[in-house]
């Protein structure tokens, strides 16, 4: 694992990246997938947030890359020529936890970070909230981060 002094995240609605800085260097960038719903902050509304945000928890500690979680315990793997539809939550969770008034849901919301059956989505809005990467990307980038590492989405 690459050790980082200052790590963060920043997500790019408008552009469907992650980036991964260490203070005012970025280390890495990711195509990502956030919601084809848009942007919002309503319970039920499978919208991405904005905002300021911190990792909350991790889940996915040593398991194989494609496994699928349910309430972020694992309950089986996935096979990468299995079908793409069902938005399963693969790989690796960070839970976010919002740090504004208009995102303090987040952590209700069950917001992720995480892998996806989905990866041919990636690159465009097509989630259902979360923060979708693909599944070798956001495994590389659960053994960067630590609970806390800050996170900013924005349009």
């Amino acid at each position: 694992m690459q050790q980082l002094s200052q790590p963060r995240l920043e997500v790019s609605i408008g552009t469907q990246l992650l980036s991964l800085w260490d203070g005012r260097r970025m280390v890495k960038q990711w195509p990502c997938s956030t919601s084809k719903f848009g942007i919002g902050f309503m319970p039920g509304s499978n919208q991405t947030p904005l905002g300021a945000f911190r990792v909350a928890e991790k889940h996915g500690d040593g398991l194989p890359q494609h496994t699928i979680f349910k309430s972020r315990k694992p309950v089986g793997e996935w096979q990468p020529d299995g079908p793409t539809d069902g938005d399963l939550i693969l790989s690796r969770i960070l839970w976010l936890e919002g740090c504004e008034e208009r995102n303090a849901n987040t952590l209700d919301r069950y917001i992720y970070i995480h892998g996806t059956n989905d990866e041919g989505s990636i690159g465009r809005a097509a989630s259902h909230g979360c923060v979708r990467l693909r599944n070798a990307d956001v495994a590389a980038l659960y053994d960067m981060v630590g609970v806390g590492t800050p996170v900013w989405i924005a349009e």
